[in-house]
């Protein structure tokens, strides 16, 4: 799918480094994309940034992009960790990062699953409240 590079949402990222640009541009510019980067359903990049930066510097005002319905934190995370860790190696600072993050996602605080039962349940309130008003 082709989607609006200025309709890209980059949230905090585990890679701080992104590395030298060039070599991906001339890339881009010879062989356009050749794997499209991963967004979730807000447009918020899940992989890619350094693909995305690299187009953004050589003025593309649009890019291909896989689309990922229904993600969990979690999985965005396990798939960032994934994609990065298969093309430039994370500084051993990045690496901890990741996996503290992750660690943090796989066991949650009781105060945050609590949190997240709320809102679980609020929004099954919602939805169902709404589904009678359209009847």
């Amino acid at each position: 799918m082709l989607v609006s590079i200025k309709d890209i949402k980059v949230k905090s990222r585990v890679r701080k480094d992104l590395g030298n640009l060039e070599d991906l541009k001339d890339s881009l510019r010879r062989y356009g994309l050749l794997n499209p980067i991963t967004l979730n359903s807000k447009y918020q990049l899940i992989a890619g940034e350094r693909r995305l930066e690299a187009a953004k510097a050589i003025g593309w005002t649009s890019i291909n992009a896989n689309i990922i319905e229904n993600l969990t934190p979690l999985s965005q995370l396990e798939m960032e960790l994934e994609e990065n860790n298969q093309r430039k190696e994370f500084t051993d600072e990045e690496l901890l990062e990741g996996y503290k993050r992750l660690a943090r996602l796989r066991n949650p605080s009781l105060l945050r699953r609590i949190w997240n039962a709320l809102k679980d349940f609020f929004i099954m309130i919602f939805t169902t409240i709404l589904s009678w008003f359209k009847k």
